[in-house]
This record gives structure tokens, sequence and C-alpha cells, in this order.
């Protein structure tokens, strides 16, 4: 899974990080504990989300978040996703599956949120319900790439699936070098004035004179289909 905190809490001297990455460790935590259903990631965000809002520790902020979890028994994929992180699913170089984006408006997407007492009718907040889920069988050599906006706002897909070219085999320090050469052009291109992004597109598609990339988080996880041998 993936979260990205969502930045204008700056401005209220929260940090975005915190809210996310709490979200995602009380997720991981409900898993390894085996508090989940496989074809139910949504009841892992809710589960999780209902945790930090009963939280005794005050935490402000809110969040995207994409769940993928793969269920070995039945060959199958279940995905949940709120918000504009999400994920893509690779076969034979091309894309078979991807999320869809959740936005209320141009560069607002859906979020889960714990506001300031006193405010909560006033900041943006979604249900974990709200999350956009699918469920698909998955093949041996797929691969499951899942990342936060700021990796799908400056790459394209046939950019990723260039990149996706160079995973040589499936062995870990392969995977991670590839992750981390997505990662690292994407970050090139955020900073690039006159790059036409795929976020310099969709805000000129809304009406914005918009050139160039999109300095932002970027989060990038990539898993392949295997089979488990000892």
């Amino acid at each position: 899974g993936v979260a990205d905190g969502v930045g204008g809490w700056r401005d209220y001297g929260v940090d975005p990080s915190q809210f996310s990455t709490t979200l995602m460790r009380t997720c991981e935590r409900l898993v390894k504990d085996g508090r989940f259903t496989p074809s139910n990631p949504v009841g892992i965000l809710t589960t999780g989300y209902y945790e930090l809002l009963q939280n005794k520790v005050p935490l402000l902020g809110s969040s995207t978040a994409c769940i993928v979890v793969l269920d070995r028994r039945s060959h199958r994929i279940h995905t949940c996703n709120l918000g504009d992180s999400g994920f893509l699913v690779v076969r034979g170089g091309e894309v078979v599956h991807r999320s869809d984006e959740q936005q209320h408006y141009f560069n607002t997407p859906f979020q889960l949120t714990i506001a300031p007492p006193g405010s909560e009718g006033v900041v943006l907040s979604d249900s974990p319900d709200a999350a956009d889920s699918s469920s698909f069988d998955v093949q041996l050599g797929d691969i499951i790439l899942t990342a936060t906006d700021g990796l799908f706002d400056n790459m394209p897909d046939y950019m990723i699936l260039q990149e996706l070219k160079k995973l040589k085999n499936t062995n870990y320090d392969s995977i991670q070098q590839t992750a981390r050469s997505i990662a690292e052009h994407a970050h090139e291109l955020a900073y690039d004035p006159n790059y036409m992004s795929p976020f310099a597109q969709f805000a000129c598609d809304n009406g914005l004179n918009v050139r160039g990339g999109k300095p932002d988080d970027i989060t990038v996880l990539l898993s392949i289909v295997a089979e488990y041998t000892d």
C-alpha cells in the first residue's frame, strides 16, 4: 500500500507525512496480525483509519491511500484506491489493469482526514467506503506498480513501460534498481519547466495555462507475481 499526505496541512503547522505514515503503519500491523480479509482491502483501510480517529494521541492531517492485496490461493488481486495514488498491472509490456483516479475537482483528490476539533464539517473528508474497489485474476510474471500521484503526474504510461522493460529478472536487486530508476526519472521530470507533464496537460484541460513537471513526493513500489519455492 501507499498513502500520500495532503501538503496543504503545512500551512497549519502540521507535517503532512505523519498522517499518511501512521495510516500505512497501522494497516501494515493489521495485516501482520492477520486481522484482515484478502478480498476486502477497503476493510483494512477502514479499520486502520478508525483506529487513528480513536487514537488518544492527537494526529491531524489527511491522505490519499491505495492498497493492493494478492490472494495467493485464488491467484486474484483485490484493490482499493481513495484519491489519486494508484496502481498499474503490466503484462507482456502492456497495461492490463489500472486504478481510477478520484478527484472532487482539479487537483483536489478524495482523502481520509482527521480535522482539528470543531472544524470537522469545514475540512474536506471522505469515507473509506468511497474508495474505488476492484478484483481480477493475475498471471505469473505480472508486474504490479503501486505509486503516489507524484509518479503519475510526471510520467505517462508509455514512459513507465519503457523503464519496466529494463527489468532483466525478478530478483530483489533488479526490482529495487528499476523502482529507484522510475522514481528518479519522475523526479527529474518534475523539475523540468519546459516538459509537458500529464499534470500540465490535465491543468490545460481544466482551463489553466500550465507547463512543466509537478514537484511532489514520489513513492514507487514494484512487485512481480512469482511462484514461491523453498
